[in-house]
């Protein structure tokens, strides 16, 4: 009995014993900020459960993507290692809300599996929770399971509770016996032991209970069921495999390892890293496809981490390409049919996937070598213990999450100093804190976070710029004041709309306010500061009168909505895996971040500002729909953001037909008042992030001035029509070339020219920048001339300009005048670079030079100096 037969076989019965069959949930949750992926079946049904929604049918079953890889549930360690762990596995379940209880459970369990999958029942054996003295009259009296094969356990076995407090009851579960073949020894026993020997196929968890804050418990009115079996694990056994690896999907895929990476597969030690990268090709690419991108927060790091964990073991196989790609065409043949997400988002699992290992291993190389030579140290000296200064090198500088170091000493029979690495890491952190820039003193931030108990605030700011209000409370600073009002026309610093700024007129003194911003209370908390008048004192009950800066506002309103429609451009042109992941909505501009895998080029820029510049021409209404169910809000598909935390009751924004989005911040009425959009900037904040920025109104029509005026001066000292200008530069560029005697070899190219048309890469930190670019054979003095514009050109920046050639590399560190000194050494990085290089080489804080010979390894070398110089700049909190 194949997969696909085992899966529809688990869901026909349960529809012919009257449950609906629901289709699996996306493993990305986009409505619990509590799970990073969905790892049980009851997942998508939690709001029933809690008794937050209800559905038509009382009865349900299904067949769940899960990912257990992360957070409370983590089975990553022990994938290939075991019979039966895997971080991604599908869950077949049957659920009832308050309808059939513990006999029916049972009976529909014993009979699918012994009559609809025909295990013999003397295999079975049945744990229960050892106070649930129904379960076990049930198991022994009804369906005639013999009493010596019912084991009672306690509640860390067989009790089952949703959280601290909510739902939960004891649980039931069915085991195979594998026999004695499997046993761990003398003492091998259900309960005893954690061996392979007793299979846990079936766990059944009858809700009855409600756990109360207080530590008791109380029945509840009506109580459910939950169920979930591994499908994999049943597979395993139906098809007499002696791990999960084995069965009929997995073993095709580990297959295709071998055939792609030349190394046989193999049951044993040997054939871990196909066991391994066997499953974490299925993570990877179900939650790609279900919007998860690999990153350095949450999932996406989870995800990363899975990936580099399988990169290392293909490096194991001998593997120093990306070629976990090629296995995802394999992969949608097989389940493609049950999932066809997957066949559909083929082509962004592969360039993901394939990005994330090209950019791995860069340093994976450098990365094991030093581990290496850290091991030989520690076995010629008797060490056991790797070093955290070397652990922390590898993940600061070649990418190697922890958990993988540490496996990677657990094969060489070593512990990492984890307590080591984890002081080093609150260094690193320290010093970000530290160098970080904030608008508001420490003691102003500490103030506000202090403005607690002081109840709600009701706002104003939708619908008009001025109230008055009555002052809640007033703390008096040196420089700066807070003041709580009982409600407010300012709009407070949320969702990466900015604050509103303007005037408070109260006691004969005219406060001027420069920040506002929310607690989790719901309390306003003006920033303020006096601009006329002596500073009063204000009283509780103290009446006040609030405007904003309408004019502010008006620009912050309009680059809000913009972000909307480019939001939705973006899906539109670069793909609908595209999802927002920050923001900034200021007056002068607005910066929008996304998740995607590459650089977006020019001409899907220009076609993205087009889409949006013709939605402001069609001045199309914003529809506000105020607080909605966020399920129906769900329902109708509006966007919302991976770890915001709803209410039941939501704010929607839609641009009917275009654009809708959950959202708390405030919009143009009609989309014609943004006026007109011009996109200015495109880079790489992080891995997987891109950023764009764009200005709108009055800022828009500027820079097109500027840009106008510009092409105009052009033209009239090069006394040439508009039009001619690019044949006209081009023409003199390749003049200036002759009179230098060249014929457009190397030398004579515009290095800076090229760098300002957008050759190479510019990486975002914070408010200033990593550059990063190589040329084939550019002469060292080229290479000081973009230097000499780079450290002069406004702007917070540190820079890598490399040369290329058949003899070496040459390459130049250095920083701009604006970059605080002490920031970045680059002698340092330089060095840094020529070691793994081969070479040598050093110079100033503020520039260096240096090469090598190893031009394999230039991409190695870059990668490492722009990290290194990357955790400078935002350790200074740029």
């Amino acid at each position: 009995m194949r997969v696909a037969e085992i899966r529809s076989r688990f869901l026909e019965f349960f529809r012919d014993n009257g449950h609906e069959v629901v289709a699996s949930s996306p493993v990305v949750p986009d409505d619990d900020p509590t799970l990073l992926f969905a790892n049980a079946g009851m997942n998508q049904f939690k709001g029933v459960f809690t008794g937050r929604e209800t559905r038509e049918n009382s009865r349900a079953c299904s067949s769940q993507k899960c990912i257990r890889a992360g957070g409370k549930h983590n089975d990553l360690e022990n994938v290939g290692y075991t019979a039966r762990h895997l971080t991604f596995f599908e869950m077949l379940g049957n659920f009832s809300f308050g309808d059939y209880f513990k006999q029916d459970a049972c009976n529909w369990a014993w009979q699918l599996v012994t009559e609809g999958y025909g295990i013999d029942p003397d295999r079975l054996w049945v744990s229960i929770y050892q106070h649930d003295d129904e379960a076990r009259e049930i198991w022994s009296d009804q369906i005639g399971v013999a009493p010596a094969r019912i084991v009672g356990l306690g509640e860390k076995d067989n009790f089952w509770s949703m959280g601290d407090v909510g739902p939960c009851g004891p649980c039931s579960e069915i085991h195979v016996d594998r026999g004695a073949g499997s046993s761990c020894g003398s003492d091998c026993a259900l309960g005893v032991c954690d061996c392979d020997r007793w299979m846990e196929i079936w766990n059944l968890v009858f809700m009855q209970y409600e756990q109360q804050a207080g530590g008791s418990r109380v029945d509840l009115p009506s109580p459910s069921i939950d169920t979930g079996m591994g499908l994999e694990r049943i597979t395993m056994i139906l098809q007499e495999k002696e791990t999960v690896f084995e069965i009929d999907l997995l073993a095709g895929i580990i297959d295709k390892i071998g055939e792609v990476t030349g190394v046989a597969p193999s049951n044993g030690p040997e054939g871990t890293p196909h066991r391994v990268i066997s499953d974490h090709l299925r993570s990877l690419s179900f939650a790609i496809a279900d919007g998860a991108f690999p990153s350095n927060e949450e999932r996406g790091y989870v995800l990363r981490r899975i990936l580099r964990r399988a990169s290392r073991y293909g490096y194991k196989l001998g593997m120093e390409r990306p070629f976990i790609h090629e296995l995802v065409a394999h992969l949608v043949s097989e389940m493609g049919d049950a999932y066809p997400e997957l066949e559909e988002r083929r082509p962004l699992i592969e360039k993901l996937i394939h990005s994330e290992e090209e950019q791995f291993l860069r340093t994976l190389k450098t990365g094991m070598t030093r581990f290496d030579a850290e091991v030989d140290t520690l076995r010629s000296s008797g060490g056991e213990q790797f070093p955290a200064p070397a652990a922390f090198f590898l993940h600061d500088s070649c990418g190697f999450p922890i958990d993988l170091t540490e496996q990677m000493a657990r094969e060489v029979s070593l512990d990492v100093d984890k307590e080591g690495f984890d002081h080093l890491m609150d260094q690193q952190r320290t010093r970000s804190r530290q160098g970080s820039k904030v608008i508001l003193s420490s003691e102003t931030n500490s103030a506000i976070a202090g403005c607690t108990g002081l109840g709600a605030t009701e706002f104003l700011g939708y619908h008009q710029l001025e109230s008055e209000a009555s002052v809640v409370s007033f703390m008096s600073e040196e420089d700066q004041s807070l003041l709580v009002l009982d409600r407010t026309p300012f709009y407070a610093e949320s969702g990466g709309q900015v604050a509103d700024t303007g005037v408070i007129e109260a006691s004969g003194c005219r406060l001027e306010v420069i920040d506002c911003q929310k607690n989790s209370e719901g309390t306003y908390v003006h920033v303020v500061h006096a601009v006329e008048g002596e500073l009063p004192e204000l009283s509780s009950g103290t009446e006040v009168s609030c405007k904003v800066d309408g004019a502010r506002r008006f620009d912050v309103v309009r680059n809000h909505t913009a972000t909307h429609l480019l939001h939705a451009a973006l899906r539109v042109v670069v793909g609908d895996h595209v999802q927002q992941k920050g923001s900034l909505v200021a007056p002068d501009r607005l910066r929008f971040d996304i998740s995607h895998y590459e650089k977006i080029n020019s001409e899907q820029l220009t076609e993205v500002e087009g889409i949006v510049q013709d939605w402001i021409l069609r001045d199309a209404e914003v529809q506000i729909h105020d607080d909605i169910p966020l399920k129906e809000a769900k329902k109708r598909g509006a966007m919302a953001l991976f770890g915001e935390k709803y209410g039941d009751r939501v704010r929607m924004v839609e641009i009917p037909e275009f654009s809708l989005e959950l959202c708390g911040g405030i919009h143009c009425q009609r989309t014609g008042e943004i006026g007109p959009m011009m996109i200015v900037g495109e880079g790489s904040v992080a891995s997987g992030v891109r950023r764009i920025e764009a200005l709108t109104g009055i800022e828009g029509a500027r820079r097109v001035r500027a840009d106008e005026d510009l092409l105009q001066s052009l033209a009239t000292k090069l006394r040439t029509p508009r039009e001619d200008l690019e044949q006209r530069i081009e023409s003199l560029v390749a003049e200036n070339r002759a009179l230098k005697g060249g014929k457009g070899v190397a030398s004579d190219r515009d290095l800076l020219a090229e760098l300002d048309s957008g050759y190479g890469e510019r990486r975002t930190v914070g408010s200033g920048e990593v550059v990063i670019a190589t040329w084939k054979d550019a002469p060292q003095e080229q290479l000081l001339v973009v230097a000499d514009a780079l450290k002069r050109r406004a702007g917070e920046r540190a820079f890598i300009l490399a040369s290329s050639g058949d003899d070496g590399i040459r390459f130049i560190v250095g920083t701009s005048e604006a970059l605080p000194p002490g920031t970045v050494h680059a002698g340092n990085v330089a060095r840094q670079g020529a070691g793994i290089l081969g070479g040598g080489g050093g110079g100033r804080p503020d520039m260096a030079q240096a090469g090598g010979k190893a031009v394999e390894r230039l991409d190695e070398a870059l990668e490492a100096m722009a990290r290194s110089l990357q955790d400078s700049i935002a350790g200074n909190g740029s």
